[in-house]
């Protein structure tokens, strides 16, 4: 029996690139996100502050049907002002609330594929690092901004239907700027952050708990050294406390630690720089064993 071999056919085709070659990285990092076991019920309670929120908004413009709610100061929290957008957007649950969003959405970015050796397969494609990142990137933007951006926006909307007009913009004109601008520092510092620590390690167990480590022991070395030496600029190890301070004054609110907020910001920055130095020089298509 004759047995024939066929050898491997010329292409004479040509290699295009998409227009958004990191879409179909992020497409499937959220779907992988969304088939991890118990995220579908915990990002659910996430959006329960938001819930909350825009409760509130409505009994602000109901009062006359919400008469046990003018006890005492109980309506101090019914009034819908640039401090109520800064006291959801910047409170501790929500901040929490992200953290272990992260756990859920960015410890496996890419020390999955650090553990498959799945970085060459990526860019043996016309897949550049910028691109790489991006779409990693994206999905962290994708949940992130569903906590943050788009409850902000659909707070001010709310407000002018449940009132009827349009004066709550006219008086804060500034507000949605606020939302949108704070949104995006949030995110694309959590984006930095989840993904330098998803970039140490190939097991995204350990990486999680680094997620989680690093933001919940910057505020308890913030408090301890506080205690000692009694200096508030000890509050700049703190990622919450950072994050809340450039919060309050994107908000034009007074800022919770007795500091120059711009102090703040350049951590904040300094941060996302050396996250961002770090991941260009891990992130390649070769591996280099020394």
């Amino acid at each position: 029996m004759t047995i024939k071999e066929r050898g491997y056919a010329h292409w004479d085709g040509e290699l295009q690139s998409g227009r958004f070659p990191w879409w179909p990285i992020t497409r499937i990092g959220i779907k992988l996100t969304f088939k991890r076991k118990f995220f579908k019920f915990f990002f659910g309670f996430t959006l329960i502050p938001a819930l909350v929120w825009l409760v509130g908004i409505y009994v602000s413009e109901r009062l006359e049907d919400f008469k046990f709610m003018m006890e005492g100061d109980q309506t101090d929290f019914l009034n819908v002002n640039p401090l109520y957008f800064k006291t959801y957007l910047t409170n501790d649950f929500l901040l929490f609330m992200i953290i272990m969003i992260l756990v859920f959405c960015g410890a496996g970015l890419i020390a999955d594929d650090l553990k498959h050796n799945a970085l060459q397969l990526y860019f043996a494609r016309p897949l550049k690092k910028r691109d790489y990142l991006t779409g990693k990137a994206a999905v962290i933007f994708f949940f992130l901004f569903l906590v943050t951006l788009i409850p902000g926006i659909v707070f001010i909307l709310f407000k002018m239907i449940f009132a009827g007009n349009f004066q709550f913009f006219t008086s804060y004109p500034w507000l949605i700027l606020s939302v949108i601008a704070y949104s995006i520092l949030i995110t694309t510092f959590f984006s930095f952050y989840a993904l330098l620590l998803s970039s140490i390690g190939k097991n995204r167990r350990y990486v999680a708990i680094l997620i989680f480590g690093v933001y919940i022991f910057s505020d308890i070395f913030y408090a301890i050294f506080y205690e000692i030496f009694r200096s508030r600029y000890f509050s700049l190890l703190s990622i919450k406390s950072n994050l809340q301070q450039v919060g309050a004054v994107l908000f034009n609110q007074k800022t919770p630690v007795d500091i120059p907020w711009f102090y703040s910001l350049l951590v904040i920055v300094a941060i996302c720089l050396f996250a961002g130095f770090m991941l260009k020089r891990k992130v390649r298509g070769v591996e280099i064993i020394k």
